[in-house]
């Protein structure tokens, strides 16, 4: 088994050395740091087509697990494509991909600490993103800075904090993509928190598979979606659910569903 193991990650990482890299010209890294995690964290930037020419102002999406959105080579299994699909859209957003933390991602992603895996330090990494990286990109370049015009976004525990970050700052995220979120990680503790909030108005788009391989899944999504309507006002449809008939939980679900949920949100 040990043998098996090692020709596997060999084999793995003969293919991303291999990998040739795919993010587009719109596409730039930079560093910054990360006071709240004690730590130094990579961001991934995508501006669209004509941003240099202009003088307008854009939306933006804060995404996480950057090492998936852009790029083959540094993407776990397979990259979600963001930057060509927006410019087949000729998307008039910029994007902003922030790597997670490796070995601390489930620390990151988590915003309460589950009795098996640990976690629970979310709410730091929410404190960069709103405390240090969204000024930092609202200085530099043309946002619209304003709650409406900004997204969060991500999958599985990407997905649990996305809906997190609404709950916790609805003055700075006004929209989320919720995909294939890990309710199960922090199951109790969400679902109270959604049961207290007084209201919401931002608007969310929860995308799953129905061969996740985690039967509970649907089941949590549903839950969470029916508290959400009873915090909204029933004139206005402020939230979407699509389930993926065959969908696994993995990039090309998250691929191929990621050019609705934009138009939708948008």
């Amino acid at each position: 088994m040990r043998l098996f193991a090692s020709l596997l990650f060999l084999l793995l990482l003969g293919n991303t050395l291999a990998q040739e890299h795919t993010a587009s010209p719109q596409v730039s890294t930079f560093t910054v740091d990360a006071p709240q995690l004690q730590a130094v964290k990579k961001i991934w930037l995508y501006l669209p087509k004509g941003y240099a020419a202009s003088t307008k102002k854009y939306p933006v999406i804060y995404m996480h697990d950057a090492q998936n959105l852009f790029d083959a080579k540094t993407s776990y299994v397979g990259e979600w494509n963001v930057d060509e699909k927006l410019d087949s859209l000729h998307a008039q957003v910029i994007v902003v991909g922030i790597e997670h933390g490796g070995e601390k991602r489930i620390d990151e992603l988590t915003p309460y600490k589950n009795a098996k895996y640990g976690g629970g330090q979310a709410d730091a990494y929410l404190d960069f993103i709103v405390k240090t990286l969204k000024p930092e990109i609202d200085r530099k370049y043309r946002t619209k800075s304003n709650a409406k015009n900004t997204t969060i976004w991500g999958s599985s525990l990407g997905g649990l904090v996305s809906f997190y970050a609404l709950l916790k700052y609805p003055e700075t995220f006004g929209k989320a993509g919720v995909f294939s979120p890990a309710f199960w990680f922090n199951r109790q503790e969400i679902v109270a928190l959604t049961q207290n909030q007084n209201q919401l108005k931002s608007k969310i788009y929860f995308l799953c598979g129905d061969s996740e391989g985690d039967a509970d899944m649907i089941t949590d999504l549903d839950k969470i979606e029916q508290i959400v309507n009873t915090k909204r006002c029933a004139c206005k449809m402020r939230n979407k659910k699509v389930i993926v008939k065959g969908g696994k939980h993995n990039e090309k679900t998250w691929r191929d569903g990621f050019v609705n949920a934009y138009l939708w949100l948008n």
